[in-house]
């Protein structure tokens, strides 16, 4: 018999797969494939290269033209060094919020959606669910996803990322653009400056190098922008390195997250920060041959800007109601499906403000808000 839940026992279910990126999606995605398959719906899976985890995307209802993409990433960010209230793993409710690691980003949503695959049975146009792996180390997974749909599936009508926006609709997002940098240095003690390379003081000269670039870009941030902060971020997020006070440091890495508005190019800040590097690493090469600097993309992810006559904009408008949109500063791959040649929204339950805390939570009157946001999607495709 084909199993029932409601959108919150969906998202119980879904939110006690720990799907951290740093480990497997398949448990999940497992599931999600059984419960589609016991409700008549294949599921067809796009695995990553490891075979560790996998996109998954299938159709409910007839295979036609003019569907509609609920697009949603399984993975959640880790826990690691929070201090939860609760099981970060298990649901918990309490005064009106729904309390769990992707609760808001962004198993609601999808828990909306899979709950509500049996209500789907009248379509006259199809509803294409898409699930992606990796979304949150730089939406790795969803370009084949997206190739897959797009090579795979009829034309659709529009595609809705179910990001975290209050349910408010979204037309505009930041690019992300992620690389290591990795400082290569040369030991000797420290009261002997003159014979070793300090890995950790180049790569001090680079972060600052980035915050400085940052305040230069807000300085030039357009007076009529629509996103919050209204300038490019370039944001030093981990940084590890050296042995101890008295050694000069043979090693120092750490990860830089550029955020560029639409129209602006990542690539001009990421080629800058280069040619300094090299000036850095020239100087270090004078004292010992064999330091230098490495760096490595880790992620290219497109902006997203969408027009308000677009399809996709104009039917998450007459869906929640709305007149108006707004842009929001995070990435997602929105921007991803609108280089396919897709038309995109993002519209989704729950606050970006409680994603990625300890004790993250969606309020139930949010996901009760999403559930009606699907309810009428579903009512204009029968």
């Amino acid at each position: 018999m084909a199993r029932q839940y409601t959108p919150v026992e969906m998202l119980r279910e879904l939110v006690a797969f720990p799907t951290v990126s740093r480990d497997s999606n398949l448990a999940l995605v497992d599931f999600v494939s059984t419960y589609l398959a016991e409700h008549g719906v294949e599921a067809r899976l796009v695995q990553s290269d490891c075979g560790q985890k996998a996109n998954l995307y299938a159709t409910v209802g007839p295979n036609v033209e003019g569907g509609v993409v609920l697009s949603g990433h399984t993975d959640v960010v880790p826990v690691d060094g929070q201090d939860w209230s609760s099981d970060p793993f298990q649901v918990v409710e309490a005064e009106g919020k729904l309390y769990g690691r992707g609760t808001c980003d962004m198993k609601g949503f999808i828990a909306v959606a899979l709950a509500l695959v049996p209500r789907m049975g009248d379509l006259k146009q199809p509803i294409h669910l898409a699930l992606s792996y990796d979304e949150e180390v730089g939406c790795l997974g969803a370009p084949r996803l997206i190739r897959a749909i797009t090579r795979e599936l009829p034309s659709v009508r529009a595609v809705i990322v179910g990001e975290p926006t209050s349910m408010q609709v979204v037309t505009g997002h930041k690019s992300m653009f992620i690389f290591e940098t990795r400082v290569r240095g040369f030991e000797a003690h420290s009261s002997q400056q003159h014979r070793g390379v300090s890995a950790v003081m180049a790569a001090g000269r680079l972060v600052n190098w980035l915050g400085e670039r940052q305040r230069g870009c807000a300085e030039r941030a357009p007076a009529n922008a629509s996103f919050e902060p209204s300038y490019t971020t370039l944001h030093c997020g981990t940084i590890a390195g050296g042995t101890a006070h008295n050694i000069t440091a043979s090693e120092c890495r750490f990860m830089t997250d550029v955020r560029a508005l639409p129209g602006e190019s990542a690539a001009e800040h990421f080629q800058a920060f280069e040619a300094f590097a090299q000036e850095v690493a020239a100087e270090m090469r004078d004292v010992n041959a064999g330091t230098g600097v490495d760096i490595e993309v880790r992620a290219d992810v497109p902006g997203f800007e969408a027009s308000e006559d677009d399809a996709a904009v104009v039917l998450a408008k007459q869906l929640t109601g709305q007149n108006d949109s707004r842009a929001v500063p995070y990435g997602a791959e929105a921007g991803q499906f609108q280089q396919a040649g897709h038309s995109v929204v993002i519209c989704g339950p729950g606050s970006i403000d409680q994603a990625h805390q300890p004790d993250e939570y969606i309020e139930t009157a949010q996901f009760a808000a999403g559930n009606r946001f699907v309810e009428r999607l579903i009512a204009r495709l029968s």
